[in-house]
């Protein structure tokens, strides 16, 4: 494609779209900026990366509408956007060839229990199998080796890929995209100890509910719940190897980074970001727009809307990275309190 048909293409989703140089040059596939060569594109959204601008070899960088490139212009291209990141997602989009996981059809090796309502261009790949009384929408695919156990329902659109377990119950919502290795459905962890030290296995007799457009990441559990519904907003994102436990409920839009735990009975709001390997314990309420940074351990409630977190346990940012300079300067601070005290004896002895 060339400059032309990319500006043309992006301007479906910004206003404003400025091209800078010649708009014939042939491009053929998105590249990173430090290593992108002679008819590659790619582009500058954070400022660690625009001192490239000069070096780099690409022919099409997207750019923001700060920046001026006229002096680099007779050798490389530039699209100037009001956000870059998000037009170049749009370009990957664009680029985007991955081969589907399964081909359109019925394999003639996958397994259709009874009752089973199959939509339109419905793909179910080699060694699926469909359990009973499954409902799947039009234009979905489902990978080789998925399992969905009986009463399943997809909406129209959705991505399972291969080895995908959905238990019983379980409702998908529409366009979700479920990766390798993730189970969605499995029994929450809930035992009842008893007086000689032994547990009582809770039943788990809920259901997972997840909205349209979230996508959940390669070996991610999210458990059913004991009794009602443990849920996944829309448009909300669960990174590879996150456990989410019975009863959790995760708002709009929020994003969950690789490893993160969420403890039964959590709800977490709309438009947050949990980073990777967060942990909360049981029963706790996160407001909206919360950011939680890596590592922290959240033991308590979120009541105030927009505020980040950090450390273990986790505390307002800010607060935490006081207390994380004072305890850096420890060290320094007891060889003072040690001249000190070293300098008061010495006084002591003159007296």
């Amino acid at each position: 494609m060339k400059v032309y048909d990319l500006q043309r293409y992006l301007k479906q989703f910004f206003e404003e779209v400025e091209l800078v140089g010649d708009g014939d040059i042939v491009i053929t596939r998105p590249a990173k900026i430090e290593e992108a060569g002679e008819g590659e594109v790619s582009f500058v959204a954070n400022e660690k990366y625009r001192k490239y601008i000069g070096s780099t070899g690409a022919s099409l960088l997207v750019v923001g509408q700060q920046i001026t490139p006229d002096q680099y212009s007779k050798r490389c291209a530039f699209l100037k956007v009001k956000d870059p990141y998000t037009a170049f997602v749009f370009l990957l989009e664009k680029f985007a060839s991955s081969p589907a996981p399964a081909a359109s059809g019925i394999a003639s090796t996958a397994v259709v229990g009874k009752q089973v309502e199959l939509g339109s261009n419905v793909a179910v790949g080699e060694y699926a199998v469909i359990g009973d009384g499954c409902r799947i929408g039009d234009n979905c695919i489902v990978g080789a080796h998925s399992v969905l156990l009986s009463g399943v329902s997809l909406g129209e659109g959705c991505l399972l890929f291969p080895h995908v377990v959905c238990y019983h119950g379980v409702r998908l919502g529409n366009r979700v995209t479920v990766h390798s290795g993730a189970v969605v459905g499995s029994d929450g962890f809930g035992f009842a100890p008893q007086a000689d030290g032994s547990y009582i296995k809770i039943p788990q007799v809920g259901v997972v509910e997840v909205g349209d457009d979230v996508e959940i990441g390669s070996n991610t559990s999210i458990d059913r719940a004991t009794m009602g519904s443990t849920s996944i907003g829309d448009g909300s994102k669960i990174d590879n190897l996150v456990q989410i436990a019975h009863n959790c409920h995760i708002g709009r839009h929020t994003v969950v980074a690789a490893q993160a735990g969420i403890s039964g009975s959590v709800s977490i709001g709309s438009n947050c970001m949990i980073g990777g390997q967060a942990g909360f314990a049981g029963h706790l309420s996160i407001a909206d727009r919360t950011h939680v940074a890596a590592q922290s351990g959240i033991s308590k409630s979120v009541t105030s809307s927009g505020q980040a977190y950090r450390g273990y346990p986790a505390q307002p940012l800010r607060e935490q990275l006081r207390q994380e300079v004072l305890v850096r300067n420890l060290g320094a601070m007891k060889a003072r309190l040690d001249a000190l005290e070293a300098e008061l004896e010495k006084l002591r002895d003159v007296q």
